[in-house]
């Protein structure tokens, strides 16, 4: 046995004198009697050459797993493996040898063509050999966990020097050009900077729990990674925010900036707002335990505010600026802060735990290593001091108006000179005796600064319009007479007037008024483009919470236009307030500003034809059908009289009537008729036969009366087992409802057979119903999508945007104004119609932009208004095939005109085609009914017996 150690270690000694750069090392597994496990190379290239042989002798002393690697390092990564071959090995009493060819990447191997466009510059290389026992519990090791490893430096061939990969296909001319003038471009590394710009541009927070969520990655260079981990309990941060609080927070806490780690847990640092009006700071320390202080400074309302946080270790220095005069609070916690920013997310505003600040947020700055000087200024003339000046003014009119409501109240006289204005002290001292003297407290300036509005207000009392007189009635009618004089039409072309009343509507709460303004100011409607202007008006409509609006907000982050920076974040910020209220409206489509939306495009004749009237043939044929007994008809005209399609008024009595008839005999109408039974919809509420009518449609096929039956139990006979039953036969036999009812059983865990939250199963359910459809299900999905804090769903704001986009535009309201819109037009009038078209075009809708651009056709308002909405349709994610056409259509008309006045004469023919478009389906009727929270910080979910 001695002398077969003798020879062991005479190879490897002889093996390590041969080859240099090979560091053999042997492990005794046991007594000096036994076999020694040992790795070597017998033979090994020199250079990098593929397909070279590399042989090993090895021996195990127990069964080991042996591996061959190719090591190299570049100028941005050490130690890239390109080749690894492994095996596994049984105990061996004497040597085996392995025979390894080389199979090298071609990035290694060749110069860069248009073949081998990836190339790595290695400046090294080393071929290893590694040996590790399958008993030491590593199940994927590595060269570096082995401790029994042997290399061999390889000579490295310069790009210059390698030859070129044979081609194995001939590349396009294009293909081939763009190579060309790519080539040469030289790749810089990417800069990586500790201060991150968390906000650039301003934020409208409505005090609801829809922020921006933001997640900082680690950084790709080691050093500054390394710092970044060693920060995690020694921290040196600091964070800089501006906002613009608008109301005192109506919860106890109001997020500004809060962190939410991978355990949904708060993290360090939170920035809230108390109801109170001061600032409360709360930090993890690295004990685990949670702290918090809190300020003693009460904030204003209306002024931009700074707030700097700076975090030391243990210590945390807060500076809350306004009016140039800075205050500074410090509080020293027990312990060190615990500070990882790469573990889970931040939220700018509310969460989905916290509701956020009512107003704004300005420039946010994040300096990962701290610093002592903050360099986050507020520009003079920037959107945010035209928010505050607006606001300011918009305050001024507040108190004049109530103060005119408040005198017209107490019938005070007005002038007999002019009952525009007051009568002045002066004018006083000249009137006839016993004049009665007016007690009002605005000014002579006031009263000029708001004529219109003054104008107005008096136009309203002499009419003795008693409903006028509130400032809900006032807004309404402001916006009706604004758009009625700001638009006229001359000769088929439309002109503008002046924007003052709309702006007084706008400042009155009316947001429809913002969302017009904006859009005059973005798009240069009768006026030149101001796109400050425009997103301060944007803005404005955002934070007063108005549905059209936060569209439009989203619909511009998230494609970058109109001077909006592209920010898929914000975007969802937006569409998910949107989402919620299009999700709480679908459980009311029966109500009469609440309509489907329906695709008709005026530039299609057929769609126009289908449009049907209750006068219509197409609608006295359904009926005369009906009444003869047809089932099918007698559900589709109930349908169409419940939900008011096809151009029908809503009818709900007579709706009832038919499905009431039908319901006898289709099991889709026996559903629908029961939903509306148990709620009491048309219909005097009848629960006990609902149930029964459930109950029979799900015996006759019907799958949502499966789902209706899992609501029934769950909600009204708190029957949980039974309901799950019911969900899981709807959710595998295809229903989307099934399949979100069944997603919020795993979220709140009142399933008795499955009690504890799983919120993976949730998830997966949410999207499944999501792509059939389901409103409610798409805005789950889309938030775990937007955070990324789910294992194994990594963050894709774009696609979460994308599947609230859908959401928000099956909105019943959206869908009332595109009717009236259509109605308008219909009916010649045009100028109505353009402008309802126009505000639903700047939500992102298609539909709403293909007919913009039709209107903007016939009545001219602007040099580029047609182009600008043809453009905003086929920049859509799923564009109609009629955009792309009208886009066609006007680019050849365009060019004809050109051509025309260089002196061709001919013709160009362009016929539009003609794509079959469907209308809207059948509107599905919906129930719901409250769950348990899931969780102290989690809001109540929603089961549903359909989607809306």
């Amino acid at each position: 046995m001695k002398v077969l150690q003798s020879v062991i270690f005479g190879y490897v000694f002889t093996a390590s004198i041969l080859m240099g750069h090979c560091v053999p090392q042997t492990i005794s597994t046991s007594s000096p009697q036994t076999v020694e496990s040992v790795i070597g190379f017998d033979s090994a290239p020199d250079t990098v050459v593929d397909g070279s042989l590399v042989h090993v002798r090895y021996q195990c002393s127990r069964p080991c797993r042996l591996a061959v690697e190719v090591v190299v390092s570049t100028l941005r990564k050490t130690d890239l493996v390109i080749f690894r071959r492994k095996w596994t090995s049984g105990t061996s009493r004497g040597y085996k040898l392995r025979q390894v060819p080389l199979r090298l990447p071609p990035s290694i191997l060749y110069q860069q063509n248009i073949f081998n466009r990836r190339v790595l510059d290695a400046q090294n290389g080393t071929v290893c050999a590694w040996l590790e026992h399958l008993d030491d519990g590593s199940e994927n090791g590595t060269s570096n966990d082995s401790m029994l490893r042997v290399y061999k430096a390889l000579l490295m061939k310069p790009l210059s020097e390698r030859p070129a990969k044979p081609p194995t296909e001939c590349p396009s001319w294009s293909a081939q050009l763009m190579w060309r003038m790519t080539r040469n471009r030289m790749y810089q590394c990417p800069h990586e900077s500790d201060i991150i710009d968390i906000l650039k541009f301003p934020l409208a927070s409505t005090g609801e729990p829809f922020g921006v969520v933001r997640r900082f990655q680690p950084f790709i260079h080691r050093t500054l990674e390394g710092t970044r981990l060693h920060a995690v309990t020694q921290p040196s941060a600091t964070l800089s925010a501006w906002i613009y609080l608008l109301k005192r927070c109506h919860k106890r806490r109001c997020g500004i900036i809060h962190h939410v780690d991978g355990r949904n847990v708060y993290e360090s640092v939170l920035i809230q707002l108390a109801d109170t009006g001061d600032i409360m700071i709360q930090a993890r320390v690295t004990t685990g335990e949670d702290e918090a202080f809190r300020t003693s400074e009460v904030l204003p309302l209306r002024k931009w505010i700074r707030l700097d946080c700076y975090i030391q270790d243990s210590k945390v220095l807060l500076d809350v600026t306004w009016d140039g005069v800075r205050r500074r609070y410090v509080h020293e916690f027990q312990d060190s802060i615990h500070l990882d920013d790469t573990d889970g997310y931040f939220v700018i505003g509310g969460g989905r735990f916290m509701p956020g600040i009512t107003g704004y947020f300005g420039p946010i700055k994040y300096y990962r290593f701290g610093t002592e000087k903050v360099d986050n200024p507020l520009h003079l003339k920037s959107t945010l001091q035209e928010v505050d000046r607006t606001h300011q003014e918009c305050q001024q009119i507040k108190e004049f108006t109530r103060d005119f409501l408040q005198e017209a109240t107490e019938s005070h006289l007005l002038s007999p000179i002019d009952k525009g204005v007051c009568t002045a002290q002066f004018t006083r001292l000249w009137g006839q005796v016993g004049e009665k003297i007016c007690t009002q407290t605005w000014t002579w300036e006031q009263q000029l600064k708001y004529s219109t509005l003054f104008n107005f207000l008096q136009s309203a009392v002499e009419e003795n319009i008693t409903g006028y007189l509130g400032i809900k009635n006032l807004r309404s009618a402001m916006f009706k007479q604004a758009v009625g004089t700001m638009f006229t039409v001359n000769q088929n072309r439309i002109t503008f007037n002046s924007t003052a009343l709309l702006q007084v509507s706008s400042c009155l709460g009316n947001h429809k008024a913002s969302l017009l303004l904006a859009t005059i100011h973005l798009s240069g409607l009768g006026h030149s483009v101001d796109q400050q202007q425009g997103h301060v008006y944007s803005l404005i409509g955002a934070m007063g919470d108005n549905h059209l609006a936060l569209m439009h907000a989203g619909y511009k982050h998230a494609q970058g236009i109109d001077g909006f920076p592209k920010d898929l974040d914000m975007a969802y910020s937006y569409y998910s307030n949107a989402g919620a209220q299009s999700v709480s409206d679908s459980s009311r489509t029966h109500e009469d500003e609440q309509y489907t939306p329906e695709h008709v495009y005026l530039s299609n004749e057929e769609d126009l034809y289908r449009t049907t009237q209750e006068t219509s043939d197409v609608f006295h044929f359904l009926k005369f059908k009906a009444e003869r007994g047809d089932a099918e008809s007698q559900y589709r005209l109930g349908a169409m009289l419940y939900s008011g399609q096809h151009g029908v008024s809503k009818d709900i009595v007579n709706a009832m009537k038919w499905f009431e008839r039908s319901a006898m005999k289709d099991p889709s109408a026996m559903y629908d008729y029961s939903i509306l039974l148990i709620k009491g919809q048309g219909v005097k509420r009848n629960t006990t036969r609902g149930f029964q009518l459930l109950k029979k449609a799900a015996a006759m096929g019907s799958i949502n009366a499966l789902n209706g039956l899992g609501w029934y139990h769950g909600i009204v006979l708190n029957d949980h087992k039974n309901a799950v039953k019911y969900f899981e036969q709807a959710a595998l036999n295809g229903s989307e409802d099934g399949m979100f009812n069944l997603g919020i059983y795993h979220l709140s865990g009142v399933n008795p057979d499955s009690p504890r939250r799983n919120e993976s199963a949730a998830f997966q359910l949410f999207l499944h119903a999501s792509r059939l459809g389901h409103a409610a299900a798409s805005v789950e999905a889309a938030w775990y999508l937007s955070a990324g804090s789910l294992e194994g769903v990594s963050q894709d704001a774009e696609r979460a945007v994308i599947m609230l986009k859908k959401v928000c535009e099956q909105n019943g309201h959206l869908g009332f104004m595109i009717r009236e819109a259509l109605q308008a037009y219909l009916q010649g009038s045009w100028q109505e119609a353009f402008v309802k078209y126009v505000l639903a075009a700047e939500t992102g809708l298609g539909l709403a932009q293909s007919n913009a651009a039709h209107l903007c056709e016939e009545l001219n308002p602007s040099h580029d208004c047609q182009w600008r909405y043809h453009n905003f349709s086929i920049l859509n994610y799923n564009p109609h095939p009629s955009a792309e056409d009208g886009r066609l259509l006007l680019f050849l008309q365009r060019a004809r005109r050109r051509l025309i006045i260089l002196g061709w004469s001919g013709r160009i023919d362009v016929r539009q085609s003609s794509s079959s478009r469907q209308p809207s389906g059948n509107v599905q009727l919906g129930c719901s009914g409250t769950t348990r929270p899931r969780s102290s910080m989690e809001p109540p979910r929603h089961l549903q017996c359909v989607s809306s």
